[in-house]
């Protein structure tokens, strides 16, 4: 069986479990608690009623894959503060697992010892979902989807303005890495009522989580306008949310054009260039996203718009996840992973040319150059059969006006470093770059009284630029286990954090994604943990909201630190 098959075949099979799991105290293929069948020594003491079982746990990447980890799957809120006690008085910690769709070990660390660690799956049971239309919002808990949130939302006429691409992200986890869409105001646009381009996190109204009260773990629920709430809007695991409210706007229809017909030259020029380019998309929908795959001359280029009434020449759709083509790949493209897994890098050119050639005859074969219908339906498009990559990148936050040169001096400069790799011989990089704008968490989105944006979403504005209003998301994403992939992505971080400084712009991480990279790996280069991020979060901001304030936030609610493990210690200690 080629190497991507054999990942199809087991996130297929991931994804069939989580299914069949709704179904049962215990998923299909787990050793349940007192099983012959476990092998690793079980926790003592666990609360009685709430099903623990020994389970393989993988990121999406599987960069991070543990064959057997003790799980549970609490059926209430009141579950998940039995095991925050629990986990205090025998000295655990928990994790909340919830779609296992990132790259950032935030829930699992490559090699730390999980003997004393219990994740806590909250897809299973706590996934209800709630819409009061009238007053345009929808409660759900913590691992229902945004997928069938959105769905929910749709069937009483309301949706977000902007979501991220996989519909399977569960909410609380989608939540805690500030995640994101693909939006910005066209020229003219305002954001919708209920609705943001910033993060999702800008959309709670309030939230339920698992807190310390001074003598316990106890439920409480935070409104948006409590100060206490802005380091929980997003906070990379720090704290254990069970439910959570967002606001809600008025459903669209949008209509999806594809184009694979410019040169990345035209698309990705300086501002105010003449031809079809990204900024001209951009001026014109707001919603635009571009995939550049390597040693290719034409990016996929996505246009987004809303169209209340059909194109003459769209197709529409009734369902999300549109480009079969890109979750199918050829078995040329198969048989290319598997060579580029064992050091056979210098493919990579053609591993570019065969995703562009498959991309443009899929969207012939599959009449998807131009879809219409639900805005849900057609920002949905990634599926956990996606090939499985890695990535490096993150948010450059500048103004509007700046978004074209940010784009063209990043392509330069890639191609150039690419460039310059091939002709001595290397290949670092084997997959595309993707090129996203969004909002900021603009305050003036919320619908209720707000206390303030997500203390360290990387989508949080700067008082001290207000013209900063712009999040650019440069992502570069290849192969797991390239060689030289680690260290080019080093090098990407560091131009980027120095080019893209200044009175123009900063540079962020993207928390989901990867970052503070050594030559060998992400998540090691201790400067940018220990002060370079943190610094971030401290640099335009109040000091009576920025990163330091956050931090004690998370140790006043968790002062045991239950809710974390080595990489957290060392990012929030």
């Amino acid at each position: 069986m080629s190497e991507l098959k054999r990942r199809q075949f087991i996130a297929a099979g991931a994804g069939a479990l989580a299914a069949a799991s709704v179904m049962r105290a215990v998923p299909a293929g787990a050793a349940p608690f007192g099983s012959v069948d476990t092998t690793i020594p079980a926790p003592p003491n666990f609360p009685a009623g709430i099903p623990l079982y020994q389970q393989r746990y993988q990121n999406w990447s599987k960069e991070i894959i543990l064959d057997a980890i003790w799980t549970c799957s609490p059926v209430t809120a009141e579950d998940v503060v039995r095991l925050a006690n629990w986990a205090h008085t025998n000295g655990y910690r928990i994790r909340p697992r919830g779609a296992m769709h990132g790259w950032t070990p935030l829930t699992i660390v490559n090699g730390e010892n999980i003997d004393r660690t219990v994740l806590v799956d909250t897809m299973v049971h706590l996934n209800g979902i709630s819409v009061n239309a009238g007053a345009g919002t929808v409660s759900a808990g913590a691992g229902a989807t945004i997928e069938a949130i959105l769905q929910q939302l749709q069937n009483n006429g309301l949706g977000w303005a902007s979501v991220p691409a996989p519909g399977v992200l569960s909410v609380a986890g989608a939540l805690a890495v500030d995640a994101h869409g693909a939006a910005v105001p066209a020229v003219g646009e305002s954001a919708p009522l209920g609705t943001t381009y910033g993060s999702m996190s800008n959309l709670i109204t309030s939230l339920t989580a698992v807190v310390w009260n001074g003598s316990e773990y106890a439920l409480r629920t935070f409104d948006r306008s409590e100060p206490e709430i802005t380091p929980l809007l997003a906070h990379l695991g720090r704290t254990f949310l069970t439910s959570v409210t967002l606001q809600a706007g008025a459903n669209t229809r949008m209509r999806c054009e594809s184009f694979t017909d410019i040169g990345w030259r035209e698309l990705f020029a300086v501002s105010g260039a003449p031809g079809r380019t990204f900024e001209s998309y951009l001026d014109r929908t707001g919603r635009v996203e571009a995939i550049w795959y390597p040693f290719t001359e034409n990016p996929w280029l996505k246009v987004w718009s809303i169209s209340p009434q059909k194109p003459p020449t769209a197709r529409e759709v009734f369902g999300p996840y549109n480009y079969p083509f890109s979750d199918n790949l050829p078995e040329i493209a198969s048989d290319l992973i598997g060579q580029l897994t064992v050091g056979n890098t210098s493919i990579a050119p053609a591993f570019g040319q065969v995703f562009y050639g498959t991309t443009v005859a899929g969207l012939a074969a599959t009449a998807s150059y131009d879809l219409w219908g639900w805005a849900k339906d057609l920002q949905f498009y990634i599926k956990p059969s996606t090939l499985l990559l890695t990535e490096g990148g993150g948010a450059v936050i500048t103004s509007r006006a700046n978004v074209a040169q940010v784009i063209h001096d990043f392509a330069v400069w890639f191609e150039d470093r690419v460039s310059y790799y091939q002709s001595i011989g290397q290949f670092p990089i084997n997959g595309p770059v993707e090129i996203r704008c969004c909002g900021m968490d603009d305050p003036a989105d919320v619908i209720v009284d707000s206390a303030g944006p997500p203390t360290i979403s990387a989508m949080r504005p700067r008082p001290d630029h207000p013209e900063w209003n712009t999040a650019v998301w440069l992502n570069v994403l290849g192969v797991p286990g390239t060689p030289g992939m680690f260290a080019f992505y080093r090098e990407m971080e560091q131009w980027m954090r120095g080019h893209y400084s200044g009175q123009w712009a900063t540079f962020r991480p993207e928390w989901s994604k990867g970052w503070a990279f050594s030559s060998e790996l992400p998540y090691k280069d201790a400067d940018v943990i220990d002060t370079i991020l943190p610094n971030t979060y401290r640099e335009g901001v109040p000091s009576d909201e920025n990163w330091d304030t956050a931090l004690s936030v998370y140790n006043a609610f968790d002062p045991h630190r239950i809710y974390s493990n080595t990489l957290i210690d060392q990012l929030l200690p």
